[in-house]
């Protein structure tokens, strides 16, 4: 088992946890530096974005996973901000993440959906590095299995949870987004392939598609009436995504995502 704990200073402990997810935000911010200023969006602009956003996303985050485990919450009242022993959403970060993105976008006269369009890979490829966060802190795993002779024997050790081991959900989503990154990355080279907006609508569909099943594999998933609640979203975002690209492709002016 890995120690969840990557450096210890004193009383100060500074967790694999946060260390990964931060490696995943730093190049993702990298990303759409390098890519914002073809769009008119200077890597200034991202730099502040993200210096607002990241800190709200979190909170966002774990405020999404206490309202839906409340239930457990209302009786630890001291570890609703424990963020260090996971219990962040992804969802919960990414809806706060885009309200802040709009609303940013509105005061530095950004076009909103440029911007989304510029930070879509980043996203995606930071959400693949960040679930090792999970695979550090044995969460986000799906049922008992007999073997995982497959993998690495350093994930089979680390996916052995209470005496069994367990479907590596992190990993499935991980390298899902890894692939959606390396898609958007070749297909946006192409000349009049995305139209603008399209890169994020790629990125609602494929995510939406992916989390959909694997969120169906888990076993530590919250629930809304019968169905896990990211597996309700995931469907809300396909079908988003979905309706979004065809009624850009029946408007004729609608530009292509061109880089300059």
């Amino acid at each position: 088992m890995i120690d969840p704990i990557a450096i210890k200073l004193g009383p100060f402990a500074i967790h694999w946890y946060a260390l990964i997810i931060l490696a995943g935000v730093a190049l993702a911010v990298y990303l759409a530096s390098k890519e914002g200023p073809k769009k008119n969006i200077s890597a200034d602009d991202v730099t502040d974005f993200i210096l607002i956003a990241f800190p709200l996303a979190i909170l966002g985050a774990r405020l999404y996973y206490v309202i839906f485990e409340w239930s457990y919450y209302r009786q630890h009242l001291n570890e609703v901000f424990a963020i260090w022993n996971g219990g962040l959403a992804i969802y919960g970060g990414l809806i706060t993440g885009a309200i802040v993105l709009f609303v940013f976008s509105y005061y530095r006269l950004i076009k909103p959906i440029d911007f989304l369009d510029i930070a879509v890979p980043g996203v995606m490829i930071a959400q693949s590095i960040g679930r090792w966060g999970n695979f550090v802190n044995q969460e986000a795993y799906g049922k008992k299995v007999a073997s995982l002779d497959y993998l690495p024997e350093f994930i089979r050790n680390q996916m052995y949870i209470d005496g069994s081991y367990r479907i590596p959900t992190f990993l499935y989503e991980s390298l899902w987004n890894l692939v959606g990154f390396v898609i958007i990355l070749v297909l946006r080279r192409r000349p009049n392939f995305f139209k603008q907006g399209e890169i994020t609508a790629f990125y609602l569909i494929w995510y939406g598609c992916g989390r959909f099943v694997i969120e169906g594999m888990r076993t530590d998933s919250l629930m809304l009436m019968g169905l896990r609640v990211s597996q309700w979203l995931s469907a809300i975002l396909v079908i988003a995504g979905l309706v979004f690209v065809i009624s850009r492709r029946r408007k004729a002016d609608v530009p292509y995502y061109q880089t300059k």
